[in-house]
């Protein structure tokens, strides 16, 4: 079972969590066969942020709610762990279906923002519209949970113990509440909590710990805990040397500890990994600058830009470094490509102060 020819080919896939059903290592490689790829973490190349289903279980119902706004204010598409591996072609899609989300949100009397948090973490037949019969049967039976105190999170957390969810259609779905646990999604009156275990066990012990490394990697970092994740990164590498996003994490951790040479390391072997690390190339340049290291950092700047016309951080950060150059006509150059980008913010107010003193100057000059 494959996906359809070029359906995946160019196309680059951020993974928030790891998968439920396999390594990310295994499903990377299959993106890479399909001329796609996919890389731990989300950066501006990424156009399909998939949420693994292991995030519910590292992860509060509020932190992944804001991870989850955060990459829809982007515009990015947001996958489902199934919809993901159906469109890889590596799980069958479910019968035709043809109940649209309103009327699914019309007829189960489920609230929007529910509904699409537990459609991105795989609790209906459907990751998406069209719906089935059988998610309307869900929906409604999830409605009835959240009314008697279940959060989309409980649920989400609950069911996949089970096996496949459509299997839910004809048992009874009661809140934890009278067992003292709201957190507990319980079967025919509550006599027994969904267990069961995961479809899919096709990993290595190391595929296990690096999973388990990175989410740590990732918490540390979130705590400002620099030297702590920079560690628990470097294990990450050890086990998987290709991991760029891992290099370019740990090589941030590295400049907050104020490590300099080794974060420009860890920023240059995360490019190596990925010579289209847009980031990757711009907080080098951060560095460099950062060092003194003008002619460097103007080199890393012009390739960020040359990989993203529309960074904009890269061209106002260009437009100052040919300023303070004195560079004039360049940094005037940049600055209004900076003004195209962004209009309105106080970045644009400092560039469009910078260009009348350009202006100015010049005036003089030729004057």
């Amino acid at each position: 079972m494959t996906a359809p020819p070029g359906l995946i080919s160019g196309t680059v896939f951020g993974a928030i969590g790891a998968l439920a059903a396999f390594p990310l290592r295994l499903a990377a490689r299959e993106v890479e066969r399909q001329q796609g790829q996919l890389r731990r973490g989300v950066n501006r190349r990424t156009s399909h942020v998939v949420f693994g289903r292991t995030l519910l279980a590292k992860a509060g119902d509020a932190d992944i709610e804001r991870r989850v706004a955060d990459e829809r204010a982007t515009g990015r598409k947001l996958i489902s762990e199934n919809g993901f591996l159906r469109l890889l072609g590596l799980i069958k899609a479910p019968e035709a279906s043809a109940l649209s989300r309103q009327s699914l949100l019309d007829q189960s009397r489920l609230a929007a923002f529910d509904l699409d948090l537990l459609s991105l973490f795989d609790a209906f037949e459907h990751d998406c519209e069209p719906y089935s019969f059988r998610d309307l049967i869900l929906a409604r039976k999830y409605a009835g949970l959240i009314a008697g105190g279940a959060s989309w999170g409980a649920i989400a957390r609950s069911v996949h113990r089970c096996g496949p969810v459509a299997s839910l259609t004809a048992k009874s779905l009661n809140v934890g509440s009278q067992h003292g646990r709201a957190d507990q999604i319980y079967l025919e009156g509550g006599q027994s909590e969904l267990d069961g275990q995961l479809l899919f066990d096709l990993g290595s012990p190391d595929d296990e710990t690096l999973e388990e490394l990175f989410a740590d990697a990732e918490a540390a970092e979130e705590a400002e805990h620099h030297e702590q994740a920079a560690a628990l990164y470097q294990r990450c590498l050890a086990i998987d040397p290709s991991d760029a996003i891992a290099a370019f994490n740990r090589a941030n951790c590295l400049r907050a500890a104020g490590r300099v040479n080794e974060a420009a390391h860890d920023y240059a072997r995360a490019i190596k990994c990925d010579p289209g690390f847009v980031e990757a190339w711009f907080n080098l340049a951060g560095l460099m600058s950062d060092e003194g290291l003008d002619a460097s950092a103007r080199r890393h700047l012009q390739k960020a830009i040359a990989l993203d016309q529309n960074y904009a951080d890269a061209v106002f950060n260009l437009a100052r470094l040919e300023f303070d150059a004195g560079n004039l006509a360049e940094a005037r150059r940049n600055w209004s490509r900076y003004l195209e980008l962004d209009a309105s913010s106080e970045w644009a107010r400092m560039a469009a102060r910078g260009i009348q003193f350009i202006d100015l100057k010049l005036a003089r000059m030729s004057g």
